[in-house]
């Protein structure tokens, strides 16, 4: 997601240790950005990842709610062990 001048937006403060700051002033400089785009692509990143954990939880619950033939569920939960990111 791209922020552009038109989007309306919040001043936050965060206290970051010097060590994180002069991390994201490496990566910042390498990416041709600014830090505080680095923090804002962060923080969609956790939002989005969190979403899609969510979703799967209750893709999950409602399978569980209502299974499917037991021959599915038992590859799908072979194929789910090789496949699915670790939380």
């Amino acid at each position: 997601m791209r922020y552009h001048m038109l989007v309306a937006r919040k001043e936050v403060l965060v206290q970051l240790d010097d060590e994180l700051v002069a991390r994201l002033d490496t990566l910042a400089a390498r990416e041709g950005t600014s830090r505080s785009e680095l923090l804002r692509r962060g923080a969609v990143a956790v939002l989005e990842a969190l979403s899609e954990r969510d979703d799967d939880d209750a893709l999950r619950e409602a399978y569980r709610r209502a299974p499917q033939d037991p021959a599915v569920v038992r590859s799908a939960r072979r194929l789910a062990a090789r496949t699915a990111p670790e939380w």
